[in-house]
């Protein structure tokens, strides 16, 4: 196996960083084997144990093959090894304390009877409450298992408050901002809608002119994140929000940014009828490749008869059961749910995480979250904003948006950047969105990184803007120390390899 030396700025060391070696049915020699059977007599050996078809399994010692798992261990990336400055993504430590609760609930199946989960039930009831204040909503759905899932519920849920007022017909289209997340139009075009984007305005908040040509009798509703993704706080939301309703639309919050907000600010009060929480990256559970994550639903007491069953209810005597009452058989008003997203409760293990994260800060400790969050994001800003192009020149909250235009014409282009940092010993910020910025890198460093990270980091950056602009030739090969150099990511997207297949 080769081996590369690797300075990581931070500590100043050298430390080695292996090659990716063989693959395990490279490694195979024939008659090599893991376990010793004692007898070769296949009636010693239990039926249970015994196969007559070939496996075509790699031959190899047990030791080569737990080396082989714990070498590619250790080429991974994580939080616990690093830094994520993922824009939008809030990749914030997740603190083990929350594994080990949600390790609890492991053994329970999803299908069990309420009268077997009291425990579960009353935690999931809990969370509603506690994530209906910390938004300033009313009532929360937990079954939604992702933020872009959470949308789609959403959007079916203003689609079936708009039937119930007889305009369903009628309230065909949605409005989103230029700045939004892609997931944002996805999900209103999955609910049949019709979609049609305004632009920002020079300080990067929704133009509250184009907002309102754009409104009419057949807007259903409009899709808001705030902060946005320009890491900006939308400074006319109110009036943003008056604007919507008066058109007789409702007003969606994306939540992916509610990191910033906590203690903060709620959206609740701020306008906004519903709101969805990515609970894995404003509670800190990790994710990242396709999971995992959940995403409730927030909403005010207008849009609870059309929430997703099962709901939670909490009986006079302390018990809990799930209400599954539909049309036939439920109270007045009660009978208008959009029916199941999920199964029961979502996705729980990352609820109990969150929930855990909740409970071990307290109130005072999530506010101190998001204030820690803004002062991180501010404090880099103000390291490197001499060295990069900021793209809208204000305060920003949780995350902000540099621009390497600059460097582009120099010679060296964001994701060209994003690859030096991997040298550098850090993973790359988010690049090239959003997309109504030129060359922009979007970043995010969370309050679980100490200053040392962050001045780091910054440094990092402020090496390779200068390498952009004296040797842009040097950035465009990057990485250079990683195990694999820079790769062909669209043949990796669109062709991927994903399983070792026997040389013909």
């Amino acid at each position: 196996m080769t081996v590369r030396t690797h300075v990581i700025p931070d500590v100043g060391a050298k430390t080695a960083v292996p090659a990716l070696e063989p693959l395990l049915f490279e490694l195979a020699r024939p008659g090599r084997s893991g376990r010793h059977v004692v007898s070769d007599d296949a009636a010693d050996i239990p039926a249970a144990f015994q196969r007559k078809t070939p496996l075509h399994l790699p031959e190899l010692t047990e030791p080569q093959v737990v080396r082989h798992y714990t070498h590619l261990a250790q080429l991974n990336y994580s939080v616990d090894a690093g830094m994520y400055p993922l824009g939008s993504c809030t990749m914030k430590y997740n603190p083990k304390v929350n594994d080990r609760v949600a390790s609890l609930f492991a053994d329970l199946h999803p299908r069990q009877s309420y009268r077997t989960t009291q425990g579960v039930l009353a935690l999931a009831y809990e969370l509603e409450q506690m994530l209906a204040k910390i938004t300033g909503m009313d009532f929360v759905s937990l079954q939604p298992q992702a933020g872009a899932q959470s949308e789609f519920t959403a959007l079916l849920v203003f689609k079936a408050y708009h039937a119930k007022r007889g305009e369903a017909a009628t309230r065909r289209r949605i409005i989103v901002p230029d700045s939004a997340h892609g997931t944002n139009p996805a999900s209103a075009a999955m609910c049949g809608y019709q979609v049609t984007t305004v632009k920002s305005d020079a300080r990067g908040n929704v133009d509250l002119d184009a907002l309102k040509s754009a409104l009419g009798p057949d807007v259903a509703g409009f899709m808001l994140t705030n902060p946005n993704t320009l890491g900006l706080f939308e400074e006319r939301v109110r009036e943003v929000c008056d604007a919507v309703h008066g058109a007789g639309a409702l007003v969606y919050g994306d939540g992916a940014n509610m990191n910033a907000l906590l203690g903060i600010a709620r959206p609740g009060d701020l306008g906004f009828d519903c709101v969805h929480i990515n609970v894995h990256k404003t509670f800190s559970t990790p994710h990242g490749a396709g999971g995992p994550g959940a995403g409730p639903l927030c909403v005010k007491a207008h849009l609870r008869p059309f929430l997703p069953k099962p709901w939670i209810v909490r009986e006079a005597d302390g018990s809990y059961h799930y209400d599954t009452a539909r049309e036939d058989r439920a109270p007045a008003g009660l009978g208008d749910s959009i029916g199941t997203i999920k199964q029961r409760i979502g996705n729980f293990g990352v609820l109990v995480r969150a929930y855990t994260y909740m409970k071990t800060l307290g109130e005072d400790g999530m506010l101190e979250t998001g204030r820690d969050a803004i002062l991180a994001a501010n404090y880099l800003l103000a390291l490197l904003r001499d060295k990069y192009d900021v793209a809208y020149d204000r305060t920003p909250m949780h995350e902000f948006v540099l621009s390497a235009a600059k460097q582009k014409r120099q010679g060296a282009s964001a994701l060209d950047i994003g690859k030096a940092l991997l040298d550098e010993g850090f993973h790359s910020p988010t690049v090239y969105f959003p997309l109504i910025v030129a060359e922009a890198m979007m970043i995010e460093p969370t309050e679980t990184e100490p200053r040392e990270t962050l001045d780091a980091f910054a440094a990092a950056m402020k090496r390779i803007a200068e390498r952009a602009e004296s040797d842009p030739a040097s950035v465009k090969a990057a990485p250079k120390y990683t195990p694999l150099a820079r790769l062909d990511e669209v043949t990796a997207a669109r062709k991927p390899v994903l399983r070792w297949q026997r040389p013909v």
